[in-house]
């Protein structure tokens, strides 16, 4: 996506981007790199500022060095929906009829749960309260949902009960969301009883399938999934780093890139 085509939401979020990597902007350089005006940007840097993403300064702004932060539902939702849509449709070409399926809560997982519709004999169990009820349009997809405490910010279930619930069963594929994607790190989230389940899924689970952005690699959350070494497949698009592909394909990852281009 040309950045004069980023709407508010996308172009402030990749401010954001470009000041964790760099350390520290200036007003003048990404009015130029966006394409608009110094007011614009100024008022970019004082809603960032204020959700405390980074700290405005002179002409400019500096990264927030103590900032693990994470974006609500609904702006995750809001963030790339074409492409999160194009994603999901991606992964859930690589469920079978007859599968039995854990699918991790989150906005492009929910994509993916809106193209399980036609399956047939698919048991899916999630621990997104936003996943069930889009699974639950689904006349022949079994619904199950971990249970546990629900966190309303991302409608997803968490803790003991989560994830003991997952200790009787026996699933063939995982599909997973991360908000982290880093070649030391592994994948990574922000939120530790999160982490904890979704470990637990990678352990139960036959095959693990990735799917995410490509503004999640060079990411790292504070709190570890797993290494990249144990994921089977990564559905994410073309604005994936050339050495995050080369490492992968060593690694044995099967990767399935959309074109992020066009969206």
């Amino acid at each position: 996506m040309h950045v004069s085509t980023l709407n508010t939401f996308e172009r402030q979020q990749e401010i954001v981007r470009m000041t964790q990597r760099q350390g520290k902007v200036s007003v003048a350089a990404l009015a130029e790199q966006f394409g608009v005006s110094e007011v614009t940007i100024r008022s970019d840097l004082a809603v960032l500022d204020q959700k405390q993403l980074l700290v405005r300064s002179r002409g400019g702004a500096m990264v927030n060095s103590e900032l693990i932060r994470e974006l609500s539902l609904k702006e995750k939702g809001s963030c790339y929906s074409a492409l999160k849509q194009e994603l999901g449709k991606a992964a859930a070409a690589f469920v079978q009829n007859g599968d039995r399926l854990l699918l991790d809560s989150g906005t492009t997982t929910q994509q993916v749960a809106a193209n399980l519709m036609e399956h047939k004999d698919l048991i899916v169990m999630t621990n997104g309260l936003n996943i069930a009820t889009e699974l639950a349009k689904a006349d022949e997809v079994e619904v199950m949902l971990t249970g546990g405490l629900l966190r309303k910010k991302s409608l997803s279930f968490y803790g003991n009960i989560a994830e003991n619930s997952l200790r009787d069963y026996n699933f063939n594929k995982l599909i997973l969301g991360v908000d982290g994607f880093d070649l030391r790190a592994g994948l990574t989230t922000h939120f530790e009883k999160e982490a904890s389940l979704n470990r637990m899924m990678c352990e139960i689970a036959s095959e693990i399938i990735v799917v995410t952005d490509s503004s999640k690699f060079d990411q790292q959350a504070f709190h570890v999934i797993c290494s990249s070494r144990r994921i089977t497949r990564l559905v994410t698009d073309t604005g994936i780093p050339e050495r995050y592909v080369d490492e992968l394909t060593k690694q044995g990852v099967q990767l399935h890139l959309i074109e992020k281009a066009n969206l």
